[in-house]
This record gives C-alpha cells, sequence and structure tokens, in this order.
C-alpha cells in the first residue's frame, strides 16, 4: 500500500510540476494573437499636431487609440476620455468637424440602414437610449459623441460611427466643451 501511495504521489508532483513548466508557454499562446478587440495600443496626442490654435476648444478623437483627447481654448485644461470606436474602417468617418449642437437626454432615431439591418425604431431618452445621457452632435449628419449605458462597449469598436463614452464622462465633457469645439478624427 505504501508502494501505491509512493506512485501517486509521484504522479501528482509530477504532473504539477509540468503543469508550471508549461504555463508560461500557455499564456504567451493565450496572449500573443493578432485579436485587438478590447486592446488599447494608447498614443499621446498633441493639440498642435492636429490644429493651428486652440480656437473655442478642441477634440482628437483617435479611433486606434479609443482615447478622446480635449483641450480648453485657453490650453489649461487637458483630460483625455476613454471610448468606444465604429466597428469597421467603413462605418469610420476621419477629418475635421466641429460640435454644432449640445444636447442633455437625447432622442435618438436610427439610421436607414440600421432600421433595415436591426429593425430599430426611434427611442426617447432614458436608459435603453444608446445614446446615453448627454450627446454632442457633430457637423457631420449621424455622427456624434455621446454617452452610453452600456459600459461593456467603452475601450471596443462597437459603434456604427459614433464615439461614445461613459456616462459620466460625456457629462464632464459637455460641461468642457462649447458649440463650436473643434473635432478631429482620427
Amino acid at each position: 500500500m505504501t508502494d501505491r501511495l509512493s506512485r501517486r504521489k509521484l504522479l501528482q508532483v509530477g504532473t504539477a510540476s509540468a503543469a508550471a513548466m508549461m504555463a508560461p508557454a500557455i499564456l504567451t499562446a493565450q496572449t500573443s494573437g493578432t485579436d485587438r478587440r478590447n486592446i488599447s495600443g494608447y498614443v499621446n496626442q498633441d493639440w498642435r499636431d492636429h490644429f493651428e490654435t486652440l480656437g473655442k476648444a478642441a477634440i482628437v478623437a483617435d479611433t486606434g487609440s479609443r482615447a478622446l483627447n480635449f483641450w480648453s481654448g485657453d490650453g489649461s485644461v487637458h483630460r483625455v476620455f476613454p471610448t468606444s470606436v465604429p466597428l469597421t474602417d467603413e462605418l469610420t468617418k476621419r477629418g475635421y468637424t466641429e460640435i454644432v449642437r449640445k444636447k442633455v437626454g437625447p432622442d435618438w432615431t436610427p439610421t436607414a440602414s440600421q432600421k433595415e439591418r436591426f429593425g430599430w425604431d426611434y427611442m426617447p431618452p432614458g436608459p435603453d437610449n444608446p445614446l446615453g445621457t448627454h450627446a454632442l452632435y457633430l457637423s457631420w449628419p449621424a455622427y456624434l459623441i455621446h454617452g452610453t449605458h452600456d459600459t461593456r462597449k467603452i475601450g471596443r469598436p462597437s459603434s456604427d460611427g459614433c464615439i461614445g463614452l461613459y456616462n459620466e464622462m460625456i457629462a464632464q465633457l459637455f460641461e468642457l466643451a462649447p458649440v463650436g469645439t473643434q473635432v478631429r478624427v482620427i
């Protein structure tokens, strides 16, 4: 009986040792893929790389870093917010625009393609509204910077073109960014 226990003990120790030696290889295999759906490769932004002046204020929405940078017009405030970004490059509009309207408690009307693809309908303000608690409307039709009640979306490609922030953070940005704030989406 002692031989049997010794063998069993030996097998347990051997199995545990083999598992411990293989752990780094397993972890490397699990993390070395090219799937970047929820990995941020943050790149620090400087407003001077995108605008000649700060103007009223400036925003750089970096879809690669999944971060939105805000600078006040006098340069005294710089904030960085994590964002959700469009699902695909085809849905991503890049370039220069500006905030043309702001709304607390926005309602939402899906685009024709969203209605066709998903069967979505008009959504009044509230907890089910995909625009969250605040919205900053851009000069590009149907593109916004807005909040989201679905916090799983932040840090991920998850929108049909908009830039989404946590509701608490869009409320902060809403107070900081006046109408006329210049915006660049990269």
